[in-house]
């Protein structure tokens, strides 16, 4: 098996928790702070409307799009460049559906091909969501991240003690704060794409807490007297679990990199979740999930 740390090296991570949890509670409130203020940007999947992805044989700017656009009123609709500014793939964005405008779709790719001439035009997605179909896709995603938390509260009570579940799912918390705080900071789209990013990340997550909190449950049944510290046996179990967790979140972290660099529009977001869920659910799990253990243990004792 291949170590990235010598058998035997010894880490006092328990001595920087301090450290650790005031980041954290910073990092925390900045992403409440964001989201309380700021609020999210909803994709078509939550905020309803229709998306069109066009592509143009020739260099178009944005501008141009929006100018031949308001012969339908579209003028004022966002209009985003996707790809390479090479490509010439524009997202066209509306709050209108089809529900309530009869051919938006073929309203759009008719003056177009006025403005920029049939050739040089091709209509490479459309996607359209209703009003209250949107929002029942909005509260049934949240509401699956709700039930994940609970599912992972339930399973680690059941596996290990309830102080390992409180910590589990502290550490789970503060993995979604921090990344949904990072889509309002920086007003990228949340859609259903984003909700199953979010769950695969609280997946991932809870594996390198599990088998934290296995090294560190392995090691308190080898004491043999009943005041060990507990502080330095989980320091301990840390480090001794510290190569594999260096491999595993090194391994996911190079590919989510690559679908994130070259994976296309379509699964950028996927790819932006998990690329900054991989640190920061590694970081939890060592500086989070396991002080809160030490903290409810020393209040039980």
């Amino acid at each position: 098996m291949l170590e990235f740390i010598k058998p035997g090296l010894f880490f006092d991570f328990m001595k920087v928790k301090w450290y650790a949890i005031t980041f954290s509670l910073i990092l925390s409130a900045i992403g409440v702070i964001s989201i309380m203020i700021m609020g999210f940007t909803y994709g078509i999947d939550f905020a309803g409307g229709t998306v069109v992805q066009v592509k143009f044989y020739k260099s178009v700017q944005a501008d141009d799009v929006r100018k031949a656009l308001k012969a339908i009123g579209l003028e004022n609709e966002r209009i985003q460049s996707v790809g390479l500014p090479t490509d010439n793939e524009f997202l066209i964005r509306t709050a209108k559906s089809e529900d309530t405008v009869q051919g938006l779709s073929q309203k759009i790719k008719g003056t177009l091909d006025n403005a920029f001439g049939r050739e040089k035009v091709q209509i490479r997605r459309i996607e359209m969501v209703g009003g209250a179909v949107s929002k029942d896709i909005k509260q049934k995603g949240f509401l699956s991240l709700f039930y994940a938390c609970l599912g992972i509260l339930v399973y680690i009570w059941w596996r290990f003690e309830f102080k390992f579940s409180v910590g589990a799912i502290a550490a789970t918390i503060h993995d979604v704060i921090v990344v949904v705080g990072l889509f309002s900071l920086l007003r990228k789209e949340v859609d259903l794409t984003v909700v199953a990013s979010l769950l695969t990340l609280i997946g991932y997550s809870l594996n390198d807490t599990v088998v934290v909190f296995d090294r560190i449950r392995e090691n308190i049944r080898k004491q043999t007297s009943p005041n060990y510290d507990l502080a330095y046996v989980m320091s301990a179990s840390i480090s001794q679990t510290l190569s594999r967790t260096i491999l595993t979140s090194f391994t996911v972290f190079l590919v989510v990199l690559v679908l994130f660099l070259i994976g296309g529009d379509v699964i950028h977001n996927f790819a932006f979740t998990m690329l900054i869920g991989t640190i920061i659910g590694c970081y939890s799990s060592i500086f989070i999930a396991s002080p809160i253990v030490l903290f409810m243990s020393k209040a039980k004792a």
